[in-house]
Formats: C-alpha cells, sequence, structure tokens
C-alpha cells in the first residue's frame, strides 16, 4: 500500500497568524499519526512563514512514523536543518527564495552534479533522499544517476487536467513511473493531490510509494475533521 505523509505546512501558517502556539504542531503531528497518517512532512521556509526551523527539531523527538523534510539544498540553513536531525527522508525541491508554493522539478541534467554531491552527503548520514522532479522522462532518467533513492513526481499537471480528460492527465505519470522501476528508484508522488484524484492515480501509476499531502488535507479537515480526512486519504489508496 502506497503510505500517507501528512505535510503540517498549513497547519503552521495558522498557528503564526495568531502569534500563538494554537494548533499546537506538536499535538498535529501526533494526532495526525494516531489516525493513521504513515509519515509527517515539512517544508520550512527560509522566511519561516509556515514551519519554523525549531518546530523541525521539536518535531524530530516526537515523530514515531516517518518523517520527512522538504526543502531547497542551496540553503546552507536548510542543509544543517536536516544533517542535525537525521530525517527518515530529505526531499530536495528546487524553490527560489520567497516562492508561494513548488512549482516545478529539478534539471537534473543541468544540475546533476550539484545534486550528486549533495545526495552523497545526505545519504552518508543515514538519510534516505528524494528529489522534485517533472515527469519528464530526461529528467527522470538523468535523477537516477544523481544516487538519488527516490524521486517525487510533482502532479499538479495531473490535477489541473485530471476533470477534462483523466487519461491523458495521468499519462506521463505512467512512462515516469515505467522508468523509473526500471532504472531502480523508488517513487513518491506530491501537490494538489486530493480526494478527487488520488485514487484515479494511486491505481494507475506503478510502484508508488508515497504520496505528501498538505493543502488539500488540510482543507478538507475544516469540513470533516481530522480523523474522517486522513482515514478517507487513506482509503483512497487502499484501492
Amino acid at each position: 500500500m502506497t503510505k500517507l505523509s501528512v505535510n503540517i505546512n498549513k497547519f503552521a501558517t495558522i498557528r503564526n497568524s495568531r502569534g500563538s502556539n494554537n494548533p499546537n504542531l506538536i499535538q498535529v503531528a501526533k494526532d495526525a499519526e494516531r489516525f493513521g497518517a504513515q509519515g509527517i512532512t515539512v517544508h520550512p521556509r527560509p522566511d519561516e512563514r509556515h514551519i519554523r526551523y525549531r518546530d523541525v527539531y521539536e518535531l524530530k523527538e516526537i515523530i514515531t512514523t516517518e518523517f520527512n523534510i522538504e526543502g531547497n539544498p542551496r540553503e546552507e540553513k536548510f542543509v544543517k536543518l536536516v544533517l542535525d536531525n537525521k530525517p527518515t527522508q530529505v526531499t530536495l525541491v528546487p524553490d527560489a527564495t520567497g516562492q508561494l508554493t513548488s512549482n516545478h522539478g529539478w534539471d537534473t541534467i543541468k544540475h546533476q552534479a550539484f545534486l550528486k554531491d549533495i545526495i552523497a552527503e545526505f545519504k552518508s548520514a543515514g538519510i534516505r533522499v528524494s528529489i522534485f522532479v517533472d515527469p519528464d522522462l530526461k529528467m527522470v532518467e538523468a535523477a537516477a544517476s544523481t544516487g538519488t533513492d527516490r524521486i517525487e513526481l510533482y502532479t499538479e499537471a495531473y490535477a489541473q487536467n485530471f476533470q477534462h480528460n483523466k487519461t491523458s492527465a495521468i499519462k506521463p505519470y505512467q512512462d515516469a513511473s515505467i522508468l523509473a522501476k526500471e532504472l531502480g528508484i523508488g517513487l513518491n508522488a506530491g501537490h494538489d493531490l486530493d480526494l478527487n484524484n488520488l485514487r484515479y492515480f494511486a491505481q494507475n501509476v506503478t510502484d508508488l510509494q508515497e504520496v505528501s499531502i498538505g493543502h488539500a488535507l488540510v482543507c478538507d479537515c475544516l469540513y470533516l475533521g481530522m480523523e474522517n480526512t486522513i482515514q478517507r486519504y487513506l482509503y483512497q489508496l487502499k484501492a
């Protein structure tokens, strides 16, 4: 079964909006795991507009499932954060400073040398590495040469086209997943996956190991409650 990692960034955004500790991220992470989540994801950014760097140290102490830290490894502070906490997985994302949200994968050809070096550093510390890529076969193939353990397919294009033609929307991801398997690298996915499109994606993309879901899941929590929402997402992945 594909694992569900809950991205708790948006809970931190709500907390920060009032300058207090409500909601308490430690309790959020504990509850997400208690309700069935198989991982917790955070994506700290330099401006700390949601996840703060100190949050990561505190979360590391209490998470009992898989801990996934996302971010841009060109930022020295991020690299130190990851090496200090040694999460289960680090997901490397090529975000620009101040970027609202992730919107593209790595050019694994252009940045091959850099990725090789930083991936080797993380792996030598015993951390599983995943890199964010578009469903472009050239980028997937080059990703395999970096030494990464996994890739995370950027799924916004799938989500945008799902309602119009789900067959054509899924095709690039199916091709990328087949190639990833042939190349011996694991497969994650994330961005704009939700209760409407997740089941079809999980059913039709082979060997999908993990999805990381935050924004849509938190929005659903407002209407459905956290426990019910997580259970519904897990149900989509069982089919």
